[in-house]
């Protein structure tokens, strides 16, 4: 606000300081003409889209993740909702933010001047377009493209001739995931298949013989990595690809010479925030044994953020 203020003093603006929250969401819609939702979170998109359905306000809508940014005006001339296009929240672990995913600032700037533009067009009564079509663009190709929407929905929960939402409801339940910006945490794994940094640090002074698999994405793996690490991409993983597989194999046969062969070889799987890492552990949990042998998998909380924040200050953190 205060920056805006810099920009134009003559326009009135009110910081709420607080996340937007169900109980709140409706009273606070209701005041104005026009919502802008240039939020980063599935929970936050449904919360909004809903409160803008039982207000009857137009709602901008803006996305930018990576290289990418799409742009639709829901609630608005007739056209569908966000629950129209999207009835069903996808699986938490499928969902990207721009925290995890990354996001060139230029991208959310272009979508960002988008949005202001349809606010003002839908101000100014000159309507919009991105009602009816979903704006994308690419930033790699340079090219903007329209897709046309599905219509407005007859059995739509939220907007359609016999609602079922007729209230806010608890979206962080609803989609499984936090109302949040940040960093997601996901639990995909049961507390004995994962261990702290702390208890890694321990197994790895005392030499306890391990693999330790390392499943970020490569671009990230030439920032920083822990030397001793394999590294596999968890796509490769997802794809089971032969070769990375053999790779892994060979990997852990080479650290069982170091035991007796008669106890499970530990597995321990590392990305940076230890999400990925635990979509992986339930990979090779399903690889077969007669392949892999007796091995133990689990993944290391945190991950590498969590390695450089509670053990090694020196680590690059990105």
């Amino acid at each position: 606000a205060a920056a805006l203020r810099r920009l134009n003093s003559a326009v009135q603006y009110v910081p709420y300081r607080g996340a937007l929250r169900p109980r709140s969401a409706l009273r606070l819609v209701r005041q104005y003409d026009i919502v802008a939702d240039c939020s980063d979170n599935a929970p936050t998109r449904y919360l909004v889209s809903d409160a803008c359905v039982l207000a009857g306000k137009p709602l901008v809508s803006g996305s930018a993740l990576r290289l990418e940014g799409q742009l639709v005006v829901y609630n608005y001339g007739g056209g569908p909702c966000y629950r129209c296009l999207f009835p069903q929240p996808p699986p938490p672990d499928a969902v990207t933010n721009c925290a995890d995913g990354g996001v060139l600032g230029a991208v959310t700037g272009i979508i960002g001047c988008m949005q202001a533009l349809e606010v003002l067009k839908i101000a100014s009564g000159m309507g919009s377009s991105f009602n009816r079509y979903m704006l994308m663009f690419d930033a790699l190709e340079g090219r903007f493209r329209n897709i046309k929407l599905r219509p407005k929905k007859a059995d739509c929960a939220a907007c359609g001739d016999n609602p079922s939402v007729t209230c806010l409801q608890d979206y962080e339940a609803f989609c499984g995931s936090s109302a949040t910006d940040k960093c997601r945490t996901l639990r995909l794994l049961p507390g004995g298949d994962r261990i702290s940094v702390q208890q890694y640090k321990e197994l790895l002074d005392a030499r306890v013989p391990h693999v330790l698999l390392d499943v970020r994405p490569q671009v990230e793996v030439e920032i920083c990595r822990l030397q001793h690490a394999l590294h596999i991409p968890l796509r490769r993983l997802e794809e089971k690809e032969e070769e990375s597989l053999q790779l892994l194999h060979k990997r852990i046969c080479e650290e069982k010479q170091r035991t007796d062969d008669q106890t499970s070889l530990p597995v321990y799987v590392v990305c940076k925030l230890g999400n990925d890492s635990q979509k992986a552990v339930k990979i090779l949990q399903e690889l077969p044994a007669e392949k892999f042998g007796s091995v133990l998998v689990k993944d290391i909380k945190g991950g590498l953020m969590a390695w450089a924040t509670k053990i090694d200050s020196t680590f690059p953190q990105y």
